[in-house]
C-alpha cells in the first residue's frame, strides 16, 4: 500500500454501530448516526431513525461517514 491511501480518511469518534443489511447509514445534521431503509425495486425507503447519539461537530470541507468498523470518520472533499 502506498502512503496516500493511508491518509484518505481520519477517524473522528468511536461509536461501534453494528450494521443491519438493507439500511443506509449516515451522519445526520445533529452529528448523530442515523439509518433509513433502502428503497428497493419500486418500494419506497423508510423514515430515518437515530441509531447512536454522537454529537459530532462537522467542519466545512469534509465528508462525514460511518466506516467499516461502525465508527464516524471524515474525508477531505476535493472541491470544497
Amino acid at each position: 500500500m502506498n502512503e496516500r491511501s493511508n491518509k484518505m480518511a481520519e477517524k473522528v469518534q468511536k461509536v461501534g454501530v453494528e450494521r443491519v443489511q438493507g439500511f443506509l447509514y449516515y451522519i445526520d445534521k445533529q452529528g448523530d448516526v442515523s439509518r433509513a431503509k433502502m428503497a428497493r425495486g419500486g418500494k419506497k425507503g423508510g423514515k430515518p431513525e437515530k441509531v447512536a447519539k454522537a454529537g459530532v461537530k462537522k467542519a466545512k470541507g469534509f465528508l462525514y461517514f460511518l466506516d467499516k468498523k461502525g465508527d464516524i470518520s471524515r474525508a477531505k472533499m476535493v472541491n470544497a
